[in-house]
């Protein structure tokens, strides 16, 4: 089941690192494409490791405009914005999905394109996805002090908290209900009133959870998870 929110026009993923933002912009990008016109904009300037741009070659053979930062999965230190970007709020698409640098310093590329971002903010949803087993977004105090950085660098309101809790296959029911209560907790101080719990769907199937769900692929594997399956 999704919240209403997912169902804007403008999707936009913050999230810091190990949060999953990245999963959840692929996943509803395959999705959308089977009946949308869907673009996927990597705005992720600060992840090296775990960028939706690794994933062009298939997201485009599904239908799907993607557009990265220039030099994007190169060795380049500091990628440039192409001006192609600008082009999704005038572009005619039905939904185009922002996967976005969750610190301060990654959302300050979201606020380069503040003025187009508020011409249609009605049509406009920013979620903030959380992972409660991450050291930086394990406490209420150090979620609220991330979001607080990324509105005052992005000029942009968060309107959608995504509990994300989970440690890969490891990850047991336990956690995604604990991850939840902070979340809703974080919610409550924030003013937020929609809160989305995503995860696979096996974990989901065994939570007891209170808010609506999303559930998700693993399209992201790390090389490192991988070696030795096929030995």
């Amino acid at each position: 089941m999704k919240t209403d929110k997912l169902s804007q026009k403008y999707l936009v993923f913050l999230g810091n690192y190990g949060s999953g933002k990245t999963e959840i912009a692929l996943n509803l990008a395959f999705q959308n494409a089977c009946s949308l016109k869907t673009t996927l904009v990597d705005l992720d300037i600060v992840n090296p490791y775990f960028r939706s741009a690794e994933k062009a070659e298939m997201l485009k053979e599904k239908g799907v405009r993607v557009l990265m930062p220039v030099f994007a999965l190169s060795t380049v230190d500091i990628p440039a914005l192409p001006p192609e970007i600008q082009s999704v709020f005038d572009t005619p698409s039905d939904r185009v999905i922002f996967d976005v640098g969750g610190d301060d310093t990654g959302a300050a590329a979201l606020g380069r394109y503040y003025p187009s971002f508020m011409k249609y903010r009605q049509e406009t949803v920013t979620a903030l996805v959380i992972n409660c087993m991450r050291p930086l977004t394990a406490k209420k105090e150090d979620i609220l002090d991330l979001a607080r950085r990324i509105t005052d660098r992005s000029r942009l309101g968060i309107d959608l908290l995504i509990n994300n809790t989970n440690l890969a296959e490891q990850t047991e029911p336990e956690m995604v209900e604990a991850g939840e209560r902070i979340v809703l907790e974080c919610a409550e101080a924030m003013g937020v009133s929609d809160v989305l719990t995503a995860g696979m769907p096996r974990v989901l199937e065994a939570c007891r959870l209170s808010t609506k769900v999303l559930k998700i692929d693993r399209q992201m594997v790390p090389e490192w998870m991988t070696v030795g399956e096929d030995e």
